[in-house]
């Protein structure tokens, strides 16, 4: 990952952790009701779930009766082969069961500006930015009607790119006309069940989470969208070998809504993450991620490292 990402979270990091810290361990929610860990954690997307996946569980929700859940933010970096992503996001509940949530991403396309001059082509910037606005419900409480059914969450999820346009302009249309980009902006459909099995491994609970999701958006839409919805699948297991403690694997299908110009733009690969959480306390978390992203545009991503920093007020 470049300095400039990585100075940005080290410094929002290193003036935040001894204040969260300290406040979080003095707990405590303000009707004085025990709060629980803080997860799940947030995506990069802006909303609860994993690092790259969503879960059907909806962050810090509060207790029974609340009508205004307190909000959760998160700082997330990762290193994505030659490029880089930084992420902030914020989700906020509503009635326990509507959740809002925002992120903004900013990706630095790393060699890809070198190789399209390399290419003979026009100079273009060296970075494109992504807003996600989040709409989600939790449709079905776990275990509903006394049976073991999962907690199941629909969203929508609006996507717009501040970038790829002035790309495509500078390009003469390249994109548009070579690989079938259609817009900056698009919508996702999303609808996620999880189930969590509290004793099944040693006495320790495990998270089981599935969904599918209708897209138009190239590479979560941070290369920009198409003009087909494609239909994908997500799964996550996670599990708590110890309180303080949550690991963690995600995939995620990707589909290929673009032509490819060779060596510049290549087909999508499924998203592997890998993650383990250290649970501070019962509003702060610390994630470090390793995935394995593959093609995303010039270059691969097989070998990401990442850390995330979520706090819950």
């Amino acid at each position: 990952m470049s300095s400039r990402v990585w100075v940005v979270l080290g410094v929002v990091l290193a003036a935040s952790l001894p204040a969260l810290a300290e406040d979080a361990s003095s707990g405590g929610t303000a009707t004085g009701a025990a709060k629980g860990p803080p997860l799940p954690l947030q995506t990069i997307e802006g909303v609860s779930g994993g690092a790259i996946t969503p879960m059907a569980y909806l962050c810090n929700r509060g207790p029974e009766g609340t009508r205004v859940g307190m909000p959760s933010v998160s700082l997330t970096g990762l290193s994505l082969g030659s490029k880089e992503l930084g992420a902030f996001a914020y989700t906020q509940t509503f009635f326990r069961r509507i959740e809002i949530g925002y992120a903004y991403n900013y990706l630095g396309l790393g060699s890809l500006p070198d190789d399209i001059r390399k290419a003979g082509l026009p100079s273009i910037r060296d970075n494109v930015q992504l807003h996600h606005f989040n709409l989600r419900g939790l449709l079905l409480e776990e275990d509903s009607f006394d049976l073991p059914l999962p907690a199941i969450t629909a969203g929508v999820h609006f996507k717009y790119n501040e970038g790829i346009d002035d790309i495509d302009d500078d390009l003469g249309g390249l994109l548009t006309t070579a690989i079938d980009y259609d817009r900056h902006y698009g919508v996702d459909l999303s609808l996620t069940a999880t189930k969590t099995f509290p004793t099944v491994a040693f006495g320790r609970p495990v998270i089981l989470t599935g969904g599918i999701r209708r897209s138009e958006a190239s590479q979560l839409g941070l290369l920009g969208f198409g003009n087909d919805y494609e239909t994908s699948f997500e799964a996550s297991i996670a599990c708590l070998p110890m309180d303080k403690l949550l690991l963690a694997y995600e995939w995620r299908q990707k589909e290929n809504p673009y032509g490819r110009i060779s060596g510049l733009v290549s087909c999508e690969n499924n998203w592997n993450a890998f993650s383990a959480t250290w649970l501070v306390n019962d509003r702060l978390s610390i994630s470090a991620v390793y995935g394995a992203f593959g093609n995303i545009a010039n270059s691969r991503a097989d070998d990401t490292f990442g850390v995330q920093v979520k706090y819950e007020f």
